[in-house]
């Protein structure tokens, strides 16, 4: 499948998962929610490989590694999203997540040696001013009511996003040393799923959530969308888009997936975004083709012809 075909798929799905989590409100503990969304599509993971007469084991060393995809992706990330969005506005949580566009560099510099260029620099600086103009109007809001009441559960949860991006900006780059060990990506995500869930079942359980089995249709029908398409189609794209142009390329789906969001609420909830917001789009849509665009390539010598190898 082409990669702008997985990159579409995982942003319109990521766009649309918002609308299925305001499904789940009040049902359940959100620890719960997200723990029930990654056991459902780690089980469906896991029955798609036994289907296909996949070995299921795996080497201990493998599993350190999808251990740690896990607790960063699929633990700390939705743990901490969950928290801070009961604290400030989900436009100030869409702006620390386009952030993701610097940590993943960054994160993948200190580690790996990978080298940052200026385009990808100037590419994320655009991206996170299209973000802030976006969501200009409740950020505004969120500031005016912090200042005024300066209640510390806003730092708070500024502070939870934070740490949300920075673990799954972590966790993007920790695919490419998961795919090294292990190149069948069902597997590996249903491992690295399952871990995460487990783990946060863990905090749960020691938080004092109680895990109740909501009776509403509309919860179960959200929780179907956000394990099936949410997680397993988009991250399958996701992880494949990052072993095939890498992770600081494929992290501008998160800069993508606002957008789309805003423009579904336009159609669901009656939003009218003003000329700023609009203009947000516009920075958001242009910094990812900027990303996304190859950099044109360098003539070669004719000397040197001969030796020269073409990248495709």
């Amino acid at each position: 499948m082409p990669s702008s075909v997985l990159f579409t798929v995982a942003s319109l799905i990521w766009g649309s998962t918002f609308f299925a989590i305001t499904l789940q409100l009040g049902e359940a503990p959100p620890a719960v929610s997200v723990a029930y969304r990654f056991f459902l599509a780690a089980a469906t993971l896991f029955i798609i490989c036994i289907v296909r007469r996949d070995r299921l084991a795996l080497p201990l060393r493998t599993h350190g590694w999808i251990a740690l995809q896990g607790v960063l992706t699929f633990c700390i990330s939705y743990l901490c999203t969950y928290e801070s969005e009961q604290y400030v506005v989900s436009g100030l949580v869409a702006v620390m997540f386009a952030l993701m566009v610097f940590w993943t560099p960054l994160l993948s510099r200190l580690f790996f040696g990978t080298g940052i260029s200026t385009r990808t620099i100037a590419c994320g600086v655009v991206a996170i001013a299209g973000v802030v103009l976006l969501f200009s109007h409740s950020l505004t809001t969120a500031w005016n009511d912090y200042q005024a009441g300066g209640s510390a559960k806003f730092i708070a949860g500024v502070i939870l996003a934070l740490v949300a991006t920075i673990a799954s900006s972590a966790g993007s780059i920790v695919v490419s040393k998961v795919q090294q060990e292990c190149s069948n990506l069902p597997l590996t995500m249903a491992w690295s799923m399952l871990w995460g869930a487990s783990l946060v079942t863990v905090w749960s359980l020691l938080h004092g959530d109680s895990f109740v089995l909501p009776s509403s249709a509309t919860y179960w029908g959200g929780l179907v969308y956000l394990s099936i398409f949410g997680s397993v189609i988009a991250f399958f794209a996701y992880f494949t888009l990052i072993n095939r142009i890498g992770a600081q390329k494929t992290v501008y789906i998160g800069v993508v997936t606002p957008v789309l969001s805003v423009l579904l609420s336009i159609q669901l909830e009656g939003y009218r975004p003003g000329p700023v917001e609009f203009a947000g789009m516009i920075l958001c849509l242009a910094s990812v083709a900027w990303a996304l665009r190859a950099p044109a390539a360098k003539p070669v010598q004719s000397a040197n012809l001969n030796n020269a190898i073409e990248t495709p």
